[in-house]
């Protein structure tokens, strides 16, 4: 208790604000060329010196406060300045992603097509083809394998090489 108590008396009891405008606290005097009014707190002084001087300035200051009011509008603008950027950066930033989605799309169609026409020349040409079957032997195709293949080969190549289809929409028509 008695530490509490005589640490009270260890506090800075001098309180100013010197030439360049900054709070000085100390357990000395300020030096003598600071000016009364920028003496804040006094030794054995329980509250801060002037305070109705302080009051009576900060209410002739009242103009002063009502300047910064317009800032306030400024940093709204500011916000929502920045809010539409951020905006703008993430529709052009999902825009960025769906164009490299559709290039990913039309580099996989355009391999499936090419994958596609080339196995397509080689069933065309007549030669024997060999599967492998579930036990890991190899087959040769009969005509009926032969044929179900050819046909799947001919509707990826149906739609795979030609235009990309449309996004479904409204605009979409059934066939």
């Amino acid at each position: 208790m008695l530490t509490i108590l005589a640490s009270g008396g260890a506090q800075a009891q001098w309180q100013w604000i010197d030439g360049s405008g900054a709070k000085v606290f100390s357990d000395t005097a300020p030096p003598p060329g600071i000016p009364d009014k920028n003496i804040l707190k006094r030794p054995g002084a329980r509250t801060e010196v002037k305070t109705s001087d302080a009051a009576t300035s900060d209410a002739a200051a009242g103009a002063p406060v009502a300047a910064p009011a317009p800032k306030v509008t400024g940093r709204d603008e500011q916000l929502e300045a920045k809010k539409k950027q951020a905006e703008k950066q993430a529709e052009e930033a999902a825009q960025a992603k769906k164009k490299a989605e559709t290039e990913k799309l039309a580099k996989a169609r355009a391999e499936n097509c090419e994958r596609a026409k080339r196995a397509k020349t080689t069933f065309d040409s007549g030669i024997r083809i060999a599967t492998t079957n579930a036990k890991g032997e190899r087959e040769i195709m009969d005509d009926k394998a032969r044929g179900t293949e050819t046909k799947r080969l001919d509707e990826i190549i149906r739609s795979d090489c030609g235009p990309m289809p449309q996004a479904a929409g409204p605009q979409a028509t059934v066939q």
